[in-house]
């Protein structure tokens, strides 16, 4: 019998994840037999390696390209450097003797590579353990702080300048914002290292580094104690360093993460095969760590046009959850992401976004999905802008949306100042708290254009499946079907960084990630209510 509010067929709705898993398939397989730079700087970060030499190269940097340089990275860091480690006093320690091209690294057999695999294996356990300890930090914190209610408020700060972002983030968290979004610094994702420090010098946003991370969250906390409610901190972990990031957000709390299965592929011509492997490894690292991630699909609607393209949005979201569900992550940590970006002049333009989102929210029920407002169609008439957010918080609150983006009417003409963002967040407060548990009583006419609609884009999310599944993922990138760009499977920044993994490889983080009972690991608190 069909279920929900639109009636979906269940047969439709069981074949389109079916289709999305064997899609998926070959690239997790691909996944799980390669490895990558950043990975094997992830293994190292997470055993406790910080800092930079005196040109800000990061530390973890001088040991991975080190070990690369003598004896590959076939068999990963970790038999290398604790091989080489007991020699010196620590890793930084080894690490500023590796700068110095003092250390010469070997690939340990027999009783000395159980030696090494051991000592990594008890360095990457004690880091998952601080990632443990932070997530038990935020459990107890939402416990006692309490969580507000939902739809959650998600607001972006980003001036480039940790120093001005923190006073801002607290101000907007005053003013409502539930969750506080630090855009990345412009170009950050391309970087094959993670900067260090505090940071003053980003361009349309603020470098992601663990001090900047620290001190975000210290702030929100501290406004937290104040307003008695947990006040969320999210951040981006995508492009060639995501693993390390997914890492150093796990240490320093960080609530959810940006992680997309394709967004760095399409718009930031990043490997496809660098992407899907760090991903895997950071999305492992996020389901210990308890992070929500939210997913990208809303950027497919600022090339596409947002109806002849909504099925592929549907289709993305489908791999998003394939590709979190097999790393560990549980449905309340899958914030899909979605977007209301139908030209406002198509006649029933409104109608066509509800249909969307609540096919959106039938399909992923337990999943805290993130709405995201108009961007594309906005103008410099701030008047008209203001009114679409309206149309916009209304649709989130129709169809139970978890993470409503508040939208500005200034999108169009600049980032946004303290006031607009007061004026929105007066616009979302006023239609969450009038319409109330509107989304109860919103029921789309069985038959009726709603319903239809969903129906409609369903139908061609398991047509355009059957044809991922059958061609290939990395074929259907190629060939520019999401978001309309091509990006074949060889091209792209930092596929130089891929490497297959050799009979022997040893990576202990992931080795201990791929042993975890993801049911075990993440049972407890809803990090988000769907």
């Amino acid at each position: 019998m069909p279920d929900g509010k639109l009636a979906l067929d269940p047969d439709l709705v069981r074949r389109a994840r079916a289709l999305a898993a064997r899609a998926a398939e070959p690239v997790i397989a691909m996944a799980r037999t390669h490895t990558t730079v950043s990975v094997e700087r992830a293994l190292l970060r997470l055993a406790g390696l910080t800092g930079a030499d005196a040109d800000g190269r990061p530390w973890v940097n001088h040991l991975t390209d080190a070990v690369a340089d003598q004896v590959g990275l076939e068999h990963g860091v970790a038999l290398p450097v604790w091989d080489a480690l007991r020699d010196h006093r620590d890793l930084p320690a080894l690490a500023r003797a590796t700068a110095a091209g003092r250390v010469r690294f070997r690939l340990p057999a027999g009783p000395d590579a159980d030696t090494a695999g051991t000592a990594a294996t008890r360095a990457a356990s004690a880091g998952l353990a601080g990632i443990d300890a932070r997530r038990a930090e935020r459990t107890r914190l939402l416990r006692t702080l309490g969580d507000p209610p939902g739809p959650l408020l998600y607001l972006i700060v980003a001036t480039g300048d940790i120093h001005e972002d923190v006073p801002q983030a607290q101000a907007a968290a005053r003013a409502g914002a539930d969750v506080i979004a630090v855009i990345r610094s412009t170009g950050q994702s391309l970087l094959d290292y993670v900067p260090e420090g505090a940071t003053r010098e980003g361009y349309a946003g603020t470098y992601a580094t663990r001090e900047n991370f620290r001190l975000m969250r210290a702030a929100l906390d501290q406004v937290a104690a104040e307003t008695g409610r947990y006040v969320r901190l999210t951040n981006y972990a995508s492009g060639l360093c995501m693993p390390e990031i997914a890492v150093l957000a796990g240490q320093e709390r960080l609530d959810m993460m940006l992680n997309d299965c394709m967004y760095g592929i399409i718009f930031r011509d990043i490997n496809p095969r660098r992407t899907f492997i760090d991903q895997r490894f950071s999305r492992q690292i996020h389901a210990r760590a308890g992070i929500v991630i939210n997913t990208g699909e809303d950027n497919y609607l600022t090339t596409a046009d947002a109806v002849d393209a909504a099925h592929t949005v549907t289709v993305s979201q489908l791999l998003n959850e394939r590709f979190g569900h097999e790393a560990g992550l549980r449905d309340d940590q899958l914030g899909l992401g979605h977007a209301f970006e139908i030209d406002p002049k198509i006649p029933g333009s409104f109608r066509l976004e509800l249909a969307h989102a609540q096919l959106a929210r039938e399909l992923f029920p337990a999943a805290p999905l993130k709405y995201m407002p108009p961007t594309r169609h906005m103008t410099g008439n701030i008047f008209a802008g203001y009114l679409l957010d309206a149309f916009f918080n209304l649709a989130g609150v129709l169809t139970g949306q978890s993470i409503l983006l508040v939208g500005m009417m200034t999108e169009g003409i600049h980032t946004p100042w303290l006031s607009d963002r007061d004026l929105a967040l007066e616009n979302v407060r006023y239609v969450r708290d009038a319409c109330g548990d509107l989304a109860e009583d919103f029921v789309p006419r069985p038959g009726g254009f709603v319903a239809r609609r969903a129906e409609r884009v369903l139908a061609e999310s398991v047509e355009l499946l059957e044809r991922v599944a059958d061609d290939g993922l990395l074929t259907a990138i190629a060939q520019g079907t999401f978001g309309v760009t091509r990006r074949p499977p060889d091209g792209g920044r930092g596929g130089e960084g891929v490497i297959a993994r050799a009979d022997g490889y040893r990576n202990p983080a992931a080795e201990l990630l791929d042993a975890q009972d993801p049911h075990a690991a993440h049972a407890g608190h809803q990090e988000v209510p769907a």
